[in-house]
């Protein structure tokens, strides 16, 4: 190979790996973000739910809400409500932007968390009471290198008294 060949080769080498480079970085730093990963944790949660996947999802949730929901009374009540109570074999589902939290609380009394990410998710059903949605603000965080998923359970003025809403 004469010297000019090598030269080009080079410059093509080089140019190559500037572009893996740049590649790279714009993952990591734009799509890649701890925002993205809580959001595609909250997917990857609600298409276990949508599968029927109850034990996949379970383990999905933060330790907080494995102390809440024993797995097998879980695995049990989640499609017996889902599935037999509003006669559905599955839903379709949206989510919402992603805004971080800081210092969050599953309930009153719970020792905050410090940094989640609340993602209105939205279920749509077709069932034999007719169609509709539920819509719910879920929380996902970093446990352990792991994204966790945890949902509210805090009063608000319009959970503390029905006669309020009225």
């Amino acid at each position: 190979m004469n010297r000019n060949k090598q030269k080009n080769v080079l410059k093509i080498l080089i140019v190559v790996v500037m572009i893996g480079l740049i590649g790279g970085f714009v993952y990591v730093f734009i799509f890649n973000t701890p925002s993205n990963q809580a959001q595609q944790a909250v997917e990857e949660f609600y298409k276990y739910e949508q599968e029927g996947a109850f034990a996949e999802s379970w383990d999905m949730f933060h330790p907080y809400m494995k102390e809440r929901f024993e797995k097998g009374k879980y695995l049990e009540d989640r499609p017996h409500v889902f599935l037999n109570h509003f006669g559905v074999n599955t839903f379709t589902f949206t989510i919402d932007d992603t805004k971080q939290v800081r210092d969050w609380q599953m309930e009153e009394d719970a020792e905050p968390i410090d940094e989640v990410y609340k993602i209105t998710v939205t279920q749509y059903f077709q069932g034999i009471y007719g169609n509709f949605e539920i819509v719910q603000d879920v929380y996902a965080t970093l446990q352990d290198d792991e994204w966790t998923i945890l949902w509210d359970y805090k009063k608000s003025e319009t959970n503390e008294d029905p006669e309020k809403i009225r």
